[in-house]
């Protein structure tokens, strides 16, 4: 089985559910409060974990309480921590809010995570072959994500980028990528297409390949999404559930997904797997906390 390797974030989370998100100078009395383990890189790594697999995590937390207690949470799942490194600035911090249908506002203050460099993440490069998976964020600096894409991809790694949040990635850097599995939103802030629908996304699809990006799976919140595999589109149908809590749904998604195209599973099949995945975590508040076990996807 191929090795998966995880670059990006590790953040905090502080989450408050509230009646409705409140609007620019309005306080609302929240509910429940919830203080647990997130950022976009480090809610992947403990999918892919949860999910069976031996995962190698890199990420930069600060010397605090907040870095000791995020490493002492991945070393219990199982995670390689043994190439995350530590700076002098502030663990990564971010502030959730969570209306009565699941929808959330988040804003998320970087610390650490924005000072990890390229020549942090060379060890684990060392250590990829051809075939590995190699999965990322846009949590941390662009430099150090793009130049990870053009050390791995030359190594023959298969490159996933989860360009979220959403925002700008080199062309140069696309070229080299395996797949990439942008929201609409961050699909509309790649290639200026506007995604609303099944068709807009296949237009999108198609502009980043136009780019040179071979695969590109489109999540469409409840519609499903949509996998465009160089030119052959098809969409894979979310499921049905009572979401209480998206926050890290697209998450669970990306380890998911990674965890059963190491296993040798097809696109298609790699899709239906994490869709079970998501679909479970979105039933359960917080972001790692949500994450489901193997026998639980299995089974669903």
């Amino acid at each position: 089985m191929k090795k998966i390797v995880v670059i990006g974030s590790s953040n905090t989370d502080m989450v408050v559910r509230t009646e409705s998100l409140p609007r620019p100078g309005e306080t609302l009395l929240g509910g429940g409060f919830v203080m647990a383990g997130g950022g976009k890189g480090a809610n992947q790594a403990v999918a892919v974990a949860r999910m069976g697999h031996k995962v190698r995590f890199v990420a930069a937390l600060g010397r605090d309480i907040f870095g000791d207690e995020a490493l002492r949470s991945y070393e219990e799942y199982g995670i390689d921590t043994s190439y995350i490194v530590r700076k002098d600035a502030p663990s990564g911090v971010a502030l959730i809010m969570v209306d009565a249908s699941a929808q959330n506002c988040i804003s998320v203050a970087l610390g650490a995570n924005s000072e990890l460099t390229l020549s942090d993440v060379m060890p684990v490069l060392d250590t990829v072959e051809e075939g590995d998976i190699v999965l990322l964020q846009l949590e941390v600096p662009i430099p150090t994500v793009e130049g990870v894409i053009a050390v791995a991809a030359a190594k023959g790694a298969r490159v996933v980028l989860n360009p979220a949040p959403a925002a700008k990635v080199s062309e140069q850097a696309l070229s080299k990528l395996y797949l990439i599995t942008p929201n609409q939103t961050e699909a509309e802030t790649l290639t200026g297409v506007a995604v609303t629908d099944e068709a807009s996304a296949r237009v999108a699809a198609a502009a980043l390949r136009e780019k040179g990006v071979g695969r590109v799976i489109i999540t469409l919140g409840s519609v499903g999404a949509l996998l465009d595999d160089e030119g052959r589109c098809e969409v894979v149908p979310a499921r049905r559930v009572a979401a209480v809590d998206t926050t890290a749904a697209g998450d669970v998604y990306n380890g998911a997904l990674c965890a059963a195209l190491a296993e040798g599973r097809s696109l298609r099949e790699a899709m239906e797997f994490a869709t079970k995945a998501s679909a479970i975590s979105v039933t359960r508040i917080g972001a790692q906390p949500s994450i489901p076990t193997r026998e639980e996807v299995d089974k669903f």
